[in-house]
């Protein structure tokens, strides 16, 4: 079978020694006659992944005790409506705009209360962070959202905002794992898993307890984060196959050397595309230096009407979904923790290739 790499932006690659785990275990988990697909969430079996889950969550980004992890279902677009449901308060929120996620989340957030639009890059098509000093914060407001990782424009921020006493609430669905954090800097951290944690179906909400008694009587049971903090995520039926999928990321991330060593990885890979996009005027980034995205990489050729051409020969070389976002076209790869520096080598060989070709 050729090698074949898959750039998708998500659902996204899995390392393959999780698959071929998960593939072992398919019928049966560790002798129990059982796929973890059929076991009762509220059995021994299913009760001991997830609290092994959850436990190499803690590990790998040294959680603080005082927070709460929430493993729910709806994705971060569902958490969009869930965030002010659970923190506003009656108060009004701030919000960064940085890419179209986070546009998307003040859309979505302003249906419940009054939203801020406090920085936006979106006159400038989303290229960078705006510097965190020509922000206009709210000093009362109830809380602080940024994406911190854009994936459809590949901007990624390079610090965190001072918001004083303001909890900042973090989108971080597709860079998570990727590069260590300080999670006490936040509130709440968020995101869906089927980028860089496992499959589509899973979301994970980091949440500090004294912001967990503002939700709103309106929040439905299944969505407010302190009924489900105190059912351990299991106020209804998990998404549990998800889950045991991410746990098997989150062994084989510990058996990396944790995330310390696996940035190190994404740093050599990101660098080896950038400095090759860099070096020729056939393909550009637009993004500003110092907030270009490690996992999310656009580039765009010089001559677009190649386009296509690029995309089908991407293909037959083994290449795939490197189709950008359609709201910013061009090209766009994703190189999660998942992707092997292989993969990044094999891409610029391609790039290198077609542009002698045309």
């Amino acid at each position: 079978m050729k090698q074949i790499y898959n750039f998708s932006a998500g659902p996204a690659v899995l390392p393959k020694p999780v698959l071929e785990r998960a593939q072992a275990e398919m019928l049966d988990w560790h002798g129990s006659g059982m796929s973890v697909m059929e076991m009762s969430h509220r059995g021994k079996e299913f009760t001991g992944i997830l609290a092994k889950t959850e436990a190499d969550l803690r590990t790998l980004l040294s959680v603080p005790d005082n927070y709460k992890v929430l493993f729910l279902q709806g994705g971060a677009i569902a958490e969009n409506a869930m965030i002010p449901l659970n923190l506003l308060n009656g108060k009004a929120a701030d919000y960064a705009v940085t890419g179209g996620w986070s546009k998307r989340s003040v859309d979505d957030a302003s249906a419940y209360g009054k939203i801020y639009v406090v920085a936006s890059t979106e006159s400038k098509q989303y290229r960078h962070v705006p510097p965190f000093s020509d922000w206009q914060l709210n000093k009362d407001a109830a809380y602080l959202h940024i994406c911190t990782n854009e994936t459809m424009s590949g901007v990624e921020f390079d610090g965190v905002p001072n918001a004083g006493e303001v909890p900042i609430v973090a989108d971080m669905s597709s860079h998570i794992l990727s590069r260590v954090i300080d999670v006490s800097q936040f509130g709440v951290i968020y995101g869906g898993a089927q980028k860089n944690i496992g499959p589509a179906g899973l979301c994970i909400v980091i949440v500090r307890e004294d912001l967990l008694d503002r939700a709103s009587p309106l929040t439905p049971a299944v969505f407010n984060w302190k009924i489900q903090a105190e059912n351990q995520s299991m106020i209804n039926t998990p998404p549990t196959y998800s889950i045991y999928i991410a746990g098997l990321v989150f062994e084989w991330l510990l058996a990396q050397g944790g995330v310390p060593a696996i940035e190190q990885q994404n740093i050599e890979k990101a660098a080896l595309l950038y400095n090759y996009i860099d070096s020729t005027d056939f393909y550009s980034n637009k993004v500003a230096l110092n907030n270009r995205s490690r996992m999310n990489i656009p580039f765009f050729l010089a001559d677009e009407s190649l386009n296509d051409v690029f995309l089908k020969g991407a293909e037959a070389s083994g290449l795939l979904q490197l189709k950008g976002h359609r709201a910013v076209g061009g090209m766009r790869a994703s190189i999660y923790n998942a992707m092997p520096i292989a993969g990044v080598q094999a891409l610029v060989s391609y790039m290198q290739a077609f542009e002698q070709a045309h």
